[in-house]
């Protein structure tokens, strides 16, 4: 067994930026930053529940990532689909009880989520736009987890909203990236039914939504250290031109890595402009 796979499988990167996420939910929605303990404790849940979704996912993507992703952990052999059944389902369980530290409202809402992973990563993924919405609201469930667990929503409403349309965005696009490896296993994805263009258009439409959607935070009076989200449009809009002059696999994989950059741009954005609403 590869030790370095138990790692890698996890994406940690991600999910560092997961948990962050979660923290910045309950920043965004206190208007400052949450108790040491509190911001601890949700970070775990949600790294360990994203190591878990990326785990489980890797379970069951086993054949298609041999195609589209070869060299993965479970792919490549450093160790058995078994294992990294077990030691998903410890992630899991791990990241639960640290969420039953929290109160019941925010295991609860861990266990739905966690639950989720398990249905997308085992029956909705291939299905065409209910696959890419449950990702993208697991995405947005990210801030809404860090607020509930401070018992106050606020601005972090707006993040999670803005959260889920850029993300449904990138899912499309990622699908449209991978169409290849997923027509092979049978996989139904708006691509294949649709097509590469027409996919490319809904994937820019939600583009756009999110866009409009970035404005509504400065409605409800976030703070002036808001005024990166300016770049994050701007990356937004040239990563939708791009796509719309020449959509193809190539292009689809470049917009969605722009998509990703956007997101860390827009934690950023709302990040500083929580801490600065009173200025």
């Amino acid at each position: 067994m590869e030790l370095k796979g138990l790692i890698e499988i996890v994406r940690p990167a991600n999910c560092i930026i997961a948990g962050l996420v979660g923290i910045l939910g309950a920043t965004v929605a206190l208007g400052s930053l949450p108790p040491n303990k509190t911001s601890l404790l949700i970070f775990l849940v949600v790294f360990l529940g994203c190591s878990w979704g990326n785990t489980i996912n890797d379970y069951f993507d086993y054949e298609i990532d041999k195609i589209n992703r070869p060299k993965r952990p479970l792919p490549r052999g450093a160790f058995s689909r078994n294992t990294a059944l077990i030691y998903g389902l410890s992630l899991a369980l791990s990241g639960l009880f640290i969420a039953y530290l929290i109160g019941i409202e925010a295991f609860l809402f861990a266990l739905g989520a966690y639950l989720l992973m398990f249905l997308y990563a085992w029956k909705l993924k291939p299905l065409p736009f209910i696959g890419n919405l449950a990702v993208a609201t697991l995405t947005g469930a990210t801030p809404i987890y860090g607020a509930i667990a401070v018992e106050k929503i606020g601005l972090a409403g707006y993040l999670a909203l803005c959260a889920f349309l850029v993300n449904v965005a990138r899912e499309i696009f990622k699908d449209v990236e991978d169409i290849e490896g997923d027509k092979t296993q049978g996989a139904k994805t708006i691509p294949i039914i649709w097509g590469i263009k027409r996919a490319s258009m809904i994937g820019v439409l939600f583009n756009i939504t999110t866009i409009m959607a970035s404005f509504l935070p400065v409605r409800a009076g976030i703070g002036l250290g808001y005024f990166p989200i300016i770049f994050v449009d701007g990356i937004i809009l040239w990563a939708s031109y791009e796509v719309l002059k020449s959509p193809s696999p190539t292009t689809a994989g470049k917009v969605q890595r722009k998509l990703k950059i956007a997101i860390y741009l827009a934690v950023l954005s709302f990040l500083l402009g929580s801490i600065t609403r009173e200025v």
